[in-house]
């Protein structure tokens, strides 16, 4: 089966901004990245190591200080604008915040390469407008006012614009950052639905990496020495993510993939039982510092047993029960013992 074809192009890049007198001030240099039809891409690093300016080069909105930003094999500095409007679209973190705009008039804008020198709109245009709103599920917010809308409704009402802009490849400087975490996954989630049904490559960058893990087809790691890409599971098993934060306390748990402290596990513990059950109250029970050990008979244990209607915790200490009905019980009595 052939491979999707590569559509943008990084190589050597340097970013960053120029001074007076020929002097630079460089955020980052060496950057080597690429991005293939259909995918979508999630760029993760620690603020202000350069995550937007390296959205805006791509985006055409920049200058590069150095290196190569190719589409389709075409250095981007040779596509005329009108043309280049046509192949990349960008969604800034900034909330448009404009008054008796309507939802339809704010995604019809992003016709404007299409439309002819007086920017009106033809048959086609609002067919594509009224599809993209579609696409993002807003049909319903058509002739409300962008300003009367929540900040998840107008971050869906902004990629809808790109949509209608009709563009290969959509950048979007951290798209979820006001958004509540509903909203967040579901925003996500809906940028890997049109990768993959629109064709479209979708790079945005995001702080949440529990999201971009579970929906991102490729990661783009900014460390503060070089910029990996990989599928996120590759990023998981070669341990790149603890580069992340190496000198702080979290640590990533490449078993649930995710970002725990790092704790001193103080004293070992047994627990039996299956299931949800058994992960959650082993969760618990790390969050108290102890090292969870399954089914040790030879250490303080704990059990769980399900009756006919609800779950009990049964802690056993030196042959005396002690029988709790939810994990925070259980973890109340621990926390109230300095020592077994």
């Amino acid at each position: 089966m052939k491979n999707p074809e590569s559509i943008l192009n990084i190589d050597n890049l340097e970013i960053g901004y120029s001074l007076k007198k020929e002097q630079k001030n460089i955020l980052f240099k060496d950057i080597n990245l690429s991005a293939k039809s259909g995918e979508l891409i999630a760029l993760i690093g620690k603020n202000g190591i350069g995550k937007s300016t390296l959205l805006r080069n791509i985006a055409g909105l920049q200058e590069p200080l150095a290196g190569r930003i190719s589409f389709y094999n075409k250095l981007l500095r040779k596509y005329k604008r009108s043309e280049f409007a046509r192949l990349v679209s960008f969604v800034s973190t900034e909330i448009v915040r404009v008054n008796n705009l309507k939802v339809f008039d704010l995604v019809a804008l992003g016709r404007f390469p299409h439309t002819n020198w007086m920017g009106k709109l033809q048959t086609e245009d609002i067919v594509r407008s009224n599809d993209a709103i579609g696409m993002v599920g807003m049909k319903s917010y058509l002739n409300k006012n962008v300003d009367e809308i929540s900040d998840g409704e107008r971050q869906r009402v902004m990629i809808a614009r790109t949509l209608a802009q009709d563009t290969k490849i959509i950048v979007l400087d951290e798209p979820t950052a006001f958004l509540d975490l509903p909203n967040k996954f579901e925003i996500v989630h809906l940028l890997n639905k049109l990768s993959k049904e629109e064709n479209k490559t979708i790079i945005f960058s995001t702080h949440d990496l529990n999201t971009a893990i579970h929906e991102a087809d490729k990661v783009w790691l900014m460390l503060d020495d070089k910029v990996i890409e990989g599928a996120p599971e590759d990023l998981i098993l070669n341990d790149q993510f603890n580069e992340l934060f190496k000198d702080s306390t979290l640590n990533f748990d490449k078993t649930k993939g995710d970002f725990r402290m790092k704790r001193a596990q103080r004293e070992k513990i047994g627990l039996s039982g299956e299931g949800l059950h058994y992960n959650w109250t082993k969760k618990a029970l790390e969050r108290l510092d102890y090292k969870v050990l399954k089914d040790n008979q030879e250490i303080t244990n704990i059990k769980i047993e399900f009756g006919n209607e609800n779950c009990k915790w049964i802690l056993n200490i030196e042959n005396n029960e002690f029988v709790f009905k939810s994990i925070y019980d259980l973890s109340l009595y621990l926390k109230s013992q300095t020592k077994f």
